[in-house]
């Protein structure tokens, strides 16, 4: 049968005769099986104490169920044991060892081992036993004051043993089990296992840890390199915007300052001493462009929601380009091989600027 943990503690402190400490452990771990053998001799606890001559750690497992009658591999009971070392050390052993044996379980008197020899067979050589044997045939000389004090003796010391270190569990530090070279390896196994798994652990969530801060500064940079071109888009048409604004307050400003130079000279100047205007002479708002393309031209600027106004404003184009007003102007000053293509174009405009007026009535 394999011993426990707390068996093979049990049978330290009864080896070490630590007897404050046994008692303390049997008080905390009334569990502990008391009838278990061990080593080459199987012997038990009873027997161990016995070989030891400790009678206070005897009482205190007779008291804890301890079996007297237990063998070990000669097939000796504790009061072989407790026999043999009274023959050797004489009263006291007798005393201390077989009579609490004796009378905790007087059946072992008589319980033979494998060679047929009993505990009271080798008890039969003590003189002191002997006389108290004569003593106990003939009552007439025994002494009862001697009597008396012995049972005395008896009762006082089972008391002590009864009572002694009860109070020892708020000073004696019990010991930590004790662990086999199994259990050793089991802990240093658990705990190199849970030191990996640490390990482990650790690395994941740094590895996480990294992924994580790695995808939150992927996403901020994407995010950075996002509103970046936003911002870039939003300067671009805004650019865009502006030069287009420029390009047509261009376009606007030259075509008014081309019609003041041009309409300017031909009502100050004679057509005899004006210079000749071809296609290309002429202050169109966008030249060689289409009849709309010179329409946004010549409209940039001016607010259409203000209807008085803007309708002025047309009034006055209408005005610089009706094909008789152009042609009193500047008839005389233009090239033969361009007048009917300007004419033309001169009509046209005229025609757009009348059907614009007419869509404000």
């Amino acid at each position: 049968m394999m011993v426990s943990r707390k068996q093979k503690k049990v049978w330290r402190y009864v080896e070490e005769g630590s007897l404050l400490k046994l008692k303390s452990y049997l008080r905390k771990h009334k569990d502990v099986g008391m009838n278990f053998s061990q080593g080459k001799r199987q012997r038990s606890l009873l027997h161990l104490s016995c070989s030891q001559g400790d009678d206070a750690i005897l009482r205190l497992l007779l008291k804890h169920g301890a079996d007297p009658l237990q063998r070990d591999r000669n097939e000796d009971t504790p009061l072989h044991l407790a026999a043999k070392r009274a023959l050797k050390y004489g009263k006291r052993d007798y005393d201390d060892l077989v009579i609490p044996l004796q009378k905790h379980c007087p059946a072992a008197l008589d319980a033979p081992n494998k060679a047929g020899v009993t505990p009271l067979d080798l008890l039969q050589g003590l003189k002191f036993v002997q006389r108290r044997s004569e003593e106990g045939d003939s009552p007439q000389h025994t002494d009862p004051e001697q009597k008396w004090r012995e049972k005395l003796f008896g009762e006082c010391q089972d008391e002590f043993f009864e009572t002694f270190g009860q109070y020892d569990d708020d000073f004696l530090q019990d010991d930590k089990d004790e662990e086999d070279f199994g259990d050793w390896a089991e802990r240093i196994r658990q705990e190199y296992a849970a030191k990996q798994q640490a390990q482990r652990g650790a690395a994941f969530h740094c590895r996480k840890r990294k992924k994580r801060e790695q995808t939150e500064e992927e996403e901020r940079r994407r995010m950075e390199l996002h509103s970046r071109l936003e911002r870039e888009h939003r300067e671009y048409l805004e650019r865009a915007v502006r030069k287009e604004e420029e390009t047509k307050r261009g376009k606007k400003r030259r075509y008014e300052e081309r019609c003041a130079e041009t309409f300017s000279k031909s009502t100050s100047s004679g057509a005899e001493t004006s210079s000749m205007l071809g296609y290309d002479d002429i202050p169109w708002p966008a030249p060689r462009g289409s009849l709309d393309e010179m329409l946004a031209v010549m409209l940039h600027g001016a607010d259409r929601s203000d209807i008085p106004t803007f309708r002025k404003f047309l009034r006055q184009q209408q005005a610089l380009w009706h094909p008789d007003k152009f042609s009193q102007r500047c008839g005389g000053r233009l090239l033969e091989r361009d007048r009917q293509k300007i004419l033309d174009t001169v009509t046209a405009l005229s025609q757009e600027l009348n059907r614009l007026a007419q869509s404000l009535r």
